[in-house]
């Protein structure tokens, strides 16, 4: 792809404290050697007092100030080794991308003080998918193994929602967060007792666009306690502190109470302990919907999140969590990106619909009119910038080769006009080069209520013996019913196989692996058809229908899956 490295126009609006770059360090008294005896003796001391600070900090008892911008309190054992084995990392071997700046044609625009980020290598530790996609990456929607036998879909259960003006169950991209939460986790929130003291639980949590956020039980689809009643419809996907905090986002898709927004949540009891407006004067474009599916990091305490609105936001959470005493706080403090790439007349839809990836400091996102850009979470800056395409809703997905990381993307049929072609794309996740394209004819519904064609689903890679291959599914090919699933080498770009879908799909395709290692896809559609696929070979082995358009996409929990319908249902499905 051409672009132009133009001189970059970066002007900062920076409000409250100094801005600070670059990794954060820290001095440690700890293995000096000690030539005075009185130095000696004081270290001692000092070690002592410090064992003494960590043990009551474990136990959840807070010296000091409670309001220390950067504390964080972990409560179990497992996941304080976790944190030290990753502050380790991160300052001895996960060290921070440096690419050549090449912004383009790129505006930008900043309010708040930054807090550098550093994506840990691992997502989470918490068993589950916590996030659209599971990760940073956007890679992995389904977690745990699975015995597939008999190569069938079954139905096990299904939960029916209430209604909003946008009816019920979920839309796109209305994937769930599966979760086994920790036992002292699991006794400190607001769960049904059957639940909690049930083992190796997991739950299902489900925001619907009937407005409400579901918690049901994995194997049963019975409720595990009561919903969080936002008041507007939802349709993005909900995520949970990479951390296992008990600490849910959600993002609101239609205004329907007059305000609009995103949430953070406790689930100890359900309240909602911050609310960012999404009708915001500092933002381009004056709608505030969030189908953003946001990014936690552990290691930074922080959030990281796309706003229709043309946003970027970063915020420094400064978590405190004591599940002893059933104590969950937080204090953001936000940060806002603002861009214009060739000025308005470039690039007038600037909404982020699609969810922001990310790779160590990195983040990688398009908006309405694809452009797709690289962002420096250690300053706030830009990396690099691409012209627009046309509308970019699918999520990134990133694939890393020897920490260099590689985006795959594509287009909706939108700006185009009724007729044009999705753009499929691998980009260079460094230099924002594309690498290569493939474009797909695809038709959309024009008028007063439209429906877009094109690539909508978030493409996915292959596992085990298609791990060669990545998958894209795209929308209204050939006809206005139509769709297409293909197979494409990652390397050559050149297809491998191709499946002609009897109906469009907005749903992303799920691959799984048995603990054979067989190869297999879940691909759902808009006639409401859930399909199980040879991923070799892109035969299809079996097919069950709910019902209703499923346009929302799946997350997988060991050979358990959920999704919902535009039906106003959500359904536990098992993989045989």
């Amino acid at each position: 792809m051409n672009w132009r490295a133009a001189g970059l126009v970066v002007m900062m609006i920076v409000g409250g404290c100094s801005e600070s770059y670059g990794e954060s360090t820290a001095a440690t008294e700890a293995g000096r050697e000690q030539v005075k005896q009185e130095a000696e003796n004081q270290a001692k001391n000092q070690e002592k007092n410090q064992a003494k600070n960590q043990a009551k900090n474990q136990t959840g008892d807070q010296p000091g100030d409670q309001s220390t911008a950067n504390h964080v309190e972990v409560p179990r054992k497992e996941n304080t080794s976790a944190s030290q084995k990753d502050a380790g990392q991160l300052q001895e071997t996960w060290l921070p991308l440096k690419p050549a700046v090449r912004p383009g044609r790129i505006q930008t625009e900043r309010s708040g003080t930054v807090t550098p980020q550093l994506f840990p290598e691992k997502y989470t530790h918490v068993p589950g998918v916590l996030t659209f996609r599971g990760n940073a990456l956007r890679d992995t929607p389904a977690y745990g193994t699975r015995v597939i036998r008999q190569r069938k879909l079954e139905t096990v259960w299904s939960f029916t929602t209430s209604s909003s003006s946008w009816g019920g169950g979920a839309g796109w991209t209305g994937q769930p967060v599966l979760v086994q939460w920790s036992e002292e986790t699991k006794l400190a929130m607001n769960l049904k007792a059957v639940y909690k003291s049930q083992k190796n639980f997991v739950e299902a949590i489900y925001a619907s666009l009937d407005g409400n956020v579901y918690f049901l039980d994995l194997e049963t689809g019975r409720q595990t306690r009561s919903p969080i009643r936002t008041g507007n419809p939802i349709k993005g996907s909900p995520s949970l502190d990479s951390r296992g905090f008990p600490l849910l986002y959600v993002g609101e898709g239609i205004p329907e109470k007059g305000t609009i927004g995103f949430g953070l949540y406790s689930l100890l009891d359900g309240k909602r302990l911050y609310y960012q407006k999404g009708i915001d004067p500092f933002a381009p474009r004056k709608w505030g919907a969030f189908d953003s599916s946001a990014l936690f990091n552990r290691s930074a305490d922080t959030l990281t999140v796309g706003g229709e609105n043309g946003l970027l936001y970063t915020l420094k959470l400064n978590t405190r969590y004591d599940p002893g005493n059933k104590v969950l706080s937080i204090s953001p403090q936000p940060v806002k990106y603002k861009y214009a790439i060739d000025g308005k007349k470039g690039n007038p839809y600037q909404g982020i619909e699609n969810s922001v990836a990310a790779y160590k400091n990195l983040a990688f996102f398009s908006d309405n009119m694809g452009s797709l850009q690289a962002v420096n979470l250690q300053t706030m800056t830009p990396v690099w910038s691409n012209n627009h395409t046309d509308d970019t809703d699918s999520t990134i997905a990133v694939e890393v080769e020897q920490e260099h990381p590689y985006l795959y993307t594509g287009t909706e049929v939108d700006k185009q006009g009724s007729k044009g072609d999705a753009q499929l794309r691998k980009v260079d996740g460094i230099t924002g080069e594309t690498l290569w394209r493939l474009h797909v004819p695809a038709l959309t519904v024009k008028g007063e209520h439209p429906v877009n064609g094109g690539l909508l689903a978030t493409p996915a890679f292959g596992k085990g013996k298609t791990g060669h291959l990545i998958f894209f599914t795209v929308a209204r090919y050939k006809t206005l019913n139509g769709g297409l699933l293909l197979a494409i080498d990652k390397r050559t770009g050149k297809e491998v196989w191709r499946w002609n879908m009897p109906s469009y799909a907005w749903s992303s395709p799920v691959a799984v692996t048995d603990k054979s290692g067989t190869a297999y896809l879940i691909q759902s559609d808009s006639a409401g058809s859930m399909y199980l696929l040879d991923a070799l070979q892109g035969k299809v082995l079996h097919k069950i229908n709910l019902g209703a358009n499923i346009e929302a996409s799946p997350a997988v929990f060991d050979d358990m899956l959920v999704v919902a319908t535009r039906g106003g249902k959500m359904y536990g499905v098992r993989m045989k």
